[in-house]
């Protein structure tokens, strides 16, 4: 066959309709076309390039316009009524959105600011609750059931039970355990300082076993009391008593959650002790109340109860082994006065902490005994952190100094320094001793509250 013959090859390659090759072959009856003249097929050939150089062009056309409204952001869109244009998240009204707008020539862009969290809603000064304290009778036999208005042991249990709170914690080293007291039906708990502190959660169960993940509203170190919340209403809140008519021989009774959970709910009596008691904790002095009801791990936050029901204190500590005569002693409970909390309880809850504590400024460590003879250095405090917001990192103080004495009295440890630290008030000045470099020099710091110590 003629290379040079030509063929249908349109019909070729779609193929013959009556045929069964499938367009790959041409049928052996098909015969060559002759050669048209040139005119005629100038003339055809002209006319298919020109449609495909049109259709061509329009697809183009289509496809840049499609793309320039996708850049811009503009989508057609039908609807019930016709079409829609929007441009960007906005319909079409004839008004710029806020980034035409703001991109427009001659007016000065403004960045964007970062969406910050919403604050969680704060309820009204006049929605804070307070702690009341109800009227005691003074001067009157306080043996359980001996006088009027005097409750039995059973009564007593029955109608504070279901205040108490056993309180559960998560902390880096561990779990750790406490009591709490019921404040308000809705939800206000108060504990010790020391029972939440340096807690990742907090986990508090009530009488009947329901258990609740707890906020901690506010909390203070030096009188060891805190405020805790959970997300539950119909509580039954306890009852609290005035604790400055108590008399050495009261009866009194505890409850709480000695050696944790699994022994809560346990009632204890005895008496009070000793009134107004103060008694040195760390670098802090307190005056508490003394009694001898047993109290153990556990029992702390819980309620030191009269013999009306009344919640007249808040347990805090034993004390067991008594270092100075290394003897072991038994009996020896103390509970923070219901009276002296309150002011703080109630600044806790209106602010989440007590102000005017007053703060140094840093953060140091007592310096062991073989550091500094090793070393050559004199006893003190060892800087660890200064605060960039207070008046010792302005006046100089950086990590690495040694703090030997405030106001011209000597001090090895933290807890002599916070004592005599814990005399004055945020605002006040004192005079610190600083060694740096074989050199002691002389600072004179105002003094930081302590809740902005951070």
């Amino acid at each position: 066959m003629d290379s040079n013959q030509n063929y249908d090859y349109d019909q070729t390659f779609y193929g013959d309709p009556g045929s069964s090759t499938g367009g790959q072959t041409p049928p052996a009856a098909w015969q060559p076309r002759p050669e048209p003249t040139p005119m005629k097929g100038g003339r055809r050939h002209s006319g298919v390039w020109m449609v495909l150089l049109i259709l061509v062009l329009l697809t183009a056309a289509v496809a840049a316009t499609g793309y320039l409204l996708r850049s811009a952001g503009i989508s057609v869109r039908k609807t019930d009524s016709g079409f829609s244009i929007t441009v960007g998240r906005h319909e079409q009204t004839g008004e710029p959105t806020e980034e035409q707008v703001q991109q427009m020539p001659g007016r000065e862009t403004t960045p964007a600011q970062p969406t910050q969290p919403a604050a969680p809603a704060q309820p009204t000064d006049r929605e804070l609750p307070t702690l009341t304290i109800g009227q005691t009778p003074e001067g009157q036999p306080t043996r359980p059931s001996s006088a009027e208005g005097a409750l039995s042991l059973q009564e007593i249990y029955r109608k504070m039970i279901s205040s108490v709170v056993s309180i559960s914690t998560v902390t880096r080293s561990g779990k750790a355990s406490g009591t709490g007291i019921i404040m308000t039906a809705s939800g206000y708990i108060i504990t010790n300082h020391h029972v939440i502190a340096d807690a990742l959660a907090i986990n508090v169960m009530t009488s009947d076993s329901q258990d609740y993940a707890a906020t901690l509203i506010g909390s203070d170190e030096t009188s060891d009391l805190a405020v805790l919340r959970i997300d539950a209403a119909g509580l039954s809140p306890a009852e609290f008593g005035d604790s400055s008519v108590l008399q050495v021989g009261d009866a009194v009774v505890a409850i709480g959650d000695p050696l944790g959970v699994q022994l809560r709910g346990t009632m204890t009596d005895g008496i009070v002790s000793a009134i107004n008691r103060d008694l040195t904790v760390g670098d802090r002095t307190m005056t508490l109340i003394q009694t001898n009801a047993a109290l153990n791990n556990g029992n702390s936050g819980g309620p030191l109860i009269n013999c009306y029901g009344q919640v007249i204190g808040i347990n805090t500590m034993k004390m067991g082994n008594y270092s100075t005569y290394s003897a072991s002693v038994e009996g020896l409970g103390f509970a923070i006065p219901i009276d002296a909390a309150k002011p703080i309880l109630d600044e806790l809850i209106e602010k989440g902490y007590v102000s005017g504590r007053p703060s140094v400024g840093f953060e140091g460590e007592t310096l062991p005994t073989t550091f500094r003879i090793y070393y050559r250095l004199p006893d003190g405090i060892y800087v660890t952190h200064v605060y960039e917001q207070s008046d010792a990192y302005a006046k100089g103080l950086q990590e690495g100094d040694i703090i030997t004495e405030i106001n011209g009295t000597a001090v090895g440890s933290v807890e002599e320094l916070n004592r005599i630290k814990n005399q004055f008030s945020a605002g006040d000045s004192v005079t610190l001793t600083v060694y740096r470099g074989g050199t002691f020099y002389s600072v004179p710091v105002v003094l930081m509250d302590q809740a902005y110590a951070k």
